[in-house]
């Protein structure tokens, strides 16, 4: 693999736990002796996935303001830049309302890069939990597009999650035989990193027929909140007092509000420390990562990052009213609200590459 690094699309819906797997990957990777780095995406910018990579000591890139495929320019640059850092495996989380992969992001690799990156199938992670959600007929057909089409370009299906023993949905037709794993625990991410970088299976195997104003709908029935802050407190908090209270009070007020979570990860790195919690739904048990015994700092960087089923003024709203007992020594950094514009890809092939 030292003739140059393997890159590897992880791909799948809002909150399927892609972030949890690579950075659980790449500390695997660390294990066996071997460098990886990560890049991240996202339609705005203050990312919670790119503090997480960073502070867990792996070298990163970002391209945020618009996915893979629309700045395919900016995320080669990014994949070169970490070249420097000799990496054997480059990961990258494309934006988890993105499809059409596979002819915008996956086949270009091929063509015009394959000299620099051996590229690994492309896997796309699902959630037990949430399949069964968007297989239900009053499901949400707007996101059940997006998730359908997600599955449906797989060179590999991911089951996450594994370790809350969740029960299987309906098969995913058409899908591969689906693995599965969990990030928490480890189990099966071993046997996933070995099946994918082997060498034995295609990259980019699928191609799709998307409706790209159907595609373009679909994403815009979500709104996106990207917030970034420095708390500065006369008496000092652990990051997960900070956290805690904030995801607890943001969840009611979305609630309160009519508002359905797809995804809502909020980020504090203190002096001391670092947490991150998350949720998928309205009123989830959240799950953390990072440091619980953190020492209590009176300096604090929050991000927030809220994907869910409202107007960008529902979730400004419910932001106000959640940060309004923050001290007022808070000072924001970055408050983005909206919906994505429709994509436009650099590239779309229309037929299938050779893998090199």
């Amino acid at each position: 693999m030292r003739d140059r690094p393997t890159l590897v699309l992880v791909g799948g819906f809002l909150g399927a736990g892609k972030t949890s797997l690579l950075l659980r990957a790449a500390r695997l990777l660390h294990e066996r002796g071997m460098r990886a780095a990560i890049i991240t995406n996202d339609q705005g910018g203050a990312l919670v996935d790119t503090r997480m990579a960073t502070a867990q000591g792996f070298d990163a890139g970002e391209i945020a303001g618009a996915c893979f495929c629309c700045r395919f320019g900016d995320f080669i640059a990014a994949a070169q830049s970490l070249l420097a850092v000799r990496p054997d495996v480059v990961f990258a989380e494309p934006v988890g309302s993105c499809m059409d992969l596979s002819a915008t992001v996956l086949q270009p690799l091929k063509q015009f890069y394959g000299a620099q990156f051996r590229l690994a199938p492309f896997s796309v992670l699902v959630d037990p939990r949430q399949a069964a959600e968007f297989q239900q007929p009053d499901a949400d057909p707007q996101l059940s597009y997006l998730f359908q089409n997600q599955i449906a370009e797989a060179d590999l299906v991911l089951y996450t999650k594994s370790d809350l023993r969740q029960t299987p949905p309906q098969p995913l037709a058409p899908s591969p035989q689906p693995r599965h794993l969990s990030a928490r625990t480890g189990e099966g991410v071993s046997a996933w990193l070995d099946e994918i970088l082997n060498g034995r299976l295609s990259a980019g195997s699928h191609l799709l027929d998307i409706d790209y104003a159907r595609y373009a709908a679909a994403e815009a029935a979500l709104g996106w909140l990207n917030w970034e802050g420095e708390l500065r407190l006369d008496t000092a908090l652990t990051p997960a007092s900070v956290v805690g209270p904030l995801l607890e009070r943001l969840d009611a007020e979305l609630t309160r509000s009519g508002a359905p979570i797809a995804h809502l990860k909020i980020f504090d790195r203190a002096p001391s420390g670092y947490i991150r919690a998350g949720i998928c739904r309205n009123g989830d048990e959240p799950s953390v990562e990072g440091d619980l015994l953190a020492s209590p700092a009176r300096r604090h960087e929050i991000v927030i990052n809220l994907r869910a089923r409202a107007l960008p003024a529902v979730l400004d709203e419910a932001l106000a009213r959640a940060t309004a007992d923050l001290p007022p020594a808070l000072r924001v950094l970055r408050h983005q609200c909206f919906q994505p514009s429709p994509p436009v890809p650099e590239y779309r092939f229309r037929e299938l590459i050779a893998d090199r």
